[in-house]
């Protein structure tokens, strides 16, 4: 039996901090023995919707001076990009809820779903921690910089699913529809990405989720989503060993690139909330 890692990881910077923070909430793969059996089926953790190896894939942003949230615990526990009151992030579409009853392609996830006392439970010991610990960063790197930018990281697979048909761009950014940073923010990173020759999208289909929506709430604080395809990184739907496969140093380079340049423009106050 394996023991049960934090609710959340942080890694700090490694060089000169900057004011800038990010997320990576559906990273985790950890489910607790007695929430996985409450699985439907085993081809459910088969297939799991997990942001496959971002952690890994992002490991080098500390040493460009910006620090990492990231989860452990699977998106399956409790949504960690969902709002604890459960209320819907775009009314009238199909979305994922706090606790997850089905998968991206439909199937059932549980043999029963979690009541309302079980998913209270999953909010208080797993979804609240890992927000406290998120908005405290945040709240005090605005208080060291006067400022601060929070991005968060996240991965999908290519396949159409009921959120989308097939994905034919490689990269989503989302800032909910030019309301959580500013423009000059969300044109940086459009453009560096393109720069590296792949396709971006601007607020379709993903506007970002609920720590984009929210936390650009507190003050002096900007938020943006990534989404991006795993096939850039990874064999879709073949995670087991992917983060050794040439494909993932080779796409980790070109984010290294990327928010190496994302760093040098927040780190000399190019970019300012």
């Amino acid at each position: 039996m394996h023991d049960a890692p934090p609710i959340w990881r942080y890694l700090p910077a490694r060089r000169e901090e900057i004011a800038l923070l990010t997320s990576i909430p559906h990273t985790g793969t950890f489910v607790p023995a007695g929430i996985a059996r409450q699985f439907s089926s085993p081809s459910v953790t088969a297939a799991m919707m997990t942001d496959w190896h971002l952690h890994e894939l992002y490991s080098f942003l500390p040493e460009l001076g910006i620090d990492v949230i990231h989860a452990t615990h699977h998106r399956f526990v409790v949504d960690l990009n969902r709002p604890a009151d459960s209320r819907p992030l775009y009314p009238g579409r199909f979305e994922t809820t706090l606790v997850p009853t089905e998968t991206f392609q439909g199937e059932a996830i549980w043999r029963a779903p979690p009541s309302p006392k079980e998913v209270a439970e999953r909010v208080e010991k797993y979804h609240r921690p890992y927000h406290a610990a998120l908005e405290r960063r945040l709240r005090e790197k605005v208080a060291q910089f006067g400022r601060c930018y929070l991005i968060d990281l996240h991965s999908v697979e290519s396949r159409a699913s009921r959120l989308h048909g097939e994905l034919h761009e490689d990269v989503f950014l989302g800032d909910r529809d030019g309301t959580t940073c500013d423009a000059v923010l969300t044109n940086l990173v459009r453009d560096l990405f393109r720069a590296e020759q792949l396709a971006v999208s601007v607020n379709q289909p993903y506007k970002g989720g609920f720590i984009t929506a929210h936390y650009c709430s507190v003050d002096k604080a900007q938020t943006l989503q990534i989404e991006m395809c795993q096939r850039l990184y990874m064999r879709e739907g073949e995670p087991e060993g992917a983060a050794g496969q040439a494909l993932f140093g080779e796409f980790r380079r070109r984010l290294e690139r990327i928010f190496a340049a994302i760093a040098d423009a927040v780190g000399v106050a190019h970019l300012k909330c």
